[in-house]
C-alpha cells in the first residue's frame, strides 16, 4: 500500500494570499512575503497524480486553510477534487471543527457530532486519526475522552498493521518557537503507544518541515509544507521565520514482508546536473 502525505497547506478563499513573515534584511525589523497557498496546492496535486505508481490514499495532516471560513474549505475541495485517489484530512490549529465537518460530510468519514476522530478500514494498512486541535489555540493536545478513543480503537484492532495520523507532533523538534506550541501531553500518549506495536508509524504536520523522531514503541514524523516551511533555526528563543525552500510531500510504502518505509521529496522541476 502507498499513502501519499501532504501537510500544511492553508488555503485562503479563492484569490486571496498567505503573508508569511521571512527573515529580513539587516537593519529590517520584520518582512513579510505574499504566498500563493492555492496554486501551491494545484501543483502538490498535479505531482501527486503524476507518481507511477499512483498512490492508494492521500492524507493530509492538517492546517487545511488558515482562518477556519467556509469559504476556505469550498476553496480547498476544489483545489482537492482533482487527485485521482481517495483523501483523508484531520484537523490542525488553523482549522475549525464545524466547517470542516461540513465540508467533508459527504465523504462519510467523520463523526456528525465531537471530535473529529475516524478509521478507514478498507486497506492493508488501517489508518487511525485523531483530533489535537484546541479551539482557538495553536497547540494541541490529546485530553482523557480522546485518549480513551485512541486506546479503545487500538485494541479492537491489535493485529492491523496501523498508521496513525494527528496534526501535532508528539516529540521536542529543537524549533523552540514551534516547540511552544506542540502537544500538551505527549507523555501519556507515549504510554499509549507502548502498548500497541502494530502501530507502523504516526504521521504528523504543524512543522513544515520534515522531522523524525523514534517515540514509545513507533516512529513519529512530520511531513513538510505543500508551501513555505519554517525556517530551520536551532538556537534557543529564534523567532519564527519561514523559507521558500522546495515545498515536499511523504510517501509512505507499506508492504507485508518490509514493513513501512516513508520518502520525503520535493515538488517541482529542478535544473539536471551535469
Amino acid at each position: 500500500m502507498l499513502v501519499a502525505q501532504i501537510s500544511d497547506t492553508h488555503i485562503l478563499a479563492a484569490g486571496k494570499l498567505f503573508k508569511a513573515r521571512v527573515e529580513p534584511p539587516p537593519g529590517v525589523e520584520r518582512a513579510y512575503a505574499d504566498i500563493d497557498t492555492g496554486a501551491c496546492l494545484t501543483s502538490a496535486v498535479d505531482a501527486l497524480n503524476a507518481l507511477v505508481p499512483l498512490p492508494d490514499v492521500t492524507i493530509v495532516t492538517g492546517d487545511l486553510v488558515d482562518h477556519g471560513e467556509a469559504e476556505e474549505y469550498h476553496h480547498l475541495r476544489h483545489l482537492l477534487a482533482p487527485l485521482r485517489m481517495p483523501v483523508f484530512v484531520i484537523a490542525g490549529n488553523h482549522d475549525a471543527r464545524a466547517p470542516l465537518r461540513q465540508a467533508f460530510a459527504a465523504d462519510g468519514y467523520f463523526p456528525p457530532e465531537g471530535f473529529l476522530h475516524y478509521t478507514v478500514e478498507d486497506y492493508p494498512l488501517r489508518l487511525v486519526a485523531l483530533d489535537t486541535s484546541i479551539p482557538g489555540e495553536n497547540g494541541g493536545t490529546l485530553c482523557a475522552e480522546r485518549l480513551g478513543w485512541l486506546d479503545a480503537t487500538l485494541k479492537a484492532a491489535p493485529d492491523r498493521p496501523t498508521l496513525v495520523l494527528m496534526h501535532h507532533p508528539p516529540f521536542l523538534t529543537g524549533i523552540t518557537y514551534m516547540d511552544g506550541y506542540g502537544l500538551a501531553n505527549a507523555a501519556a500518549l507515549a504510554e499509549i503507544v507502548a502498548r500497541h506495536p502494530q502501530i507502523e508509524r504516526i504521521a504528523c504536520g504543524h512543522l513544515h518541515r520534515a522531522i523524525d523522531r523514534r517515540f514509545a514503541s513507533t516512529v513519529a514524523g512530520t511531513a513538510p509544507s505543500t508551501a513555505h516551511q519554517v525556517q530551520l533555526d536551532l538556537r534557543p528563543g529564534a523567532r519564527l521565520h519561514f523559507r521558500f525552500e522546495p515545498p515536499g510531500y511523504q510517501l509512505h510504502l507499506w508492504e507485508a514482508e518490509t514493513s513501512l518505509v516513508t520518502h520525503t521529496a520535493v515538488f517541482g522541476d529542478w535544473p539536471a546536473q551535469s
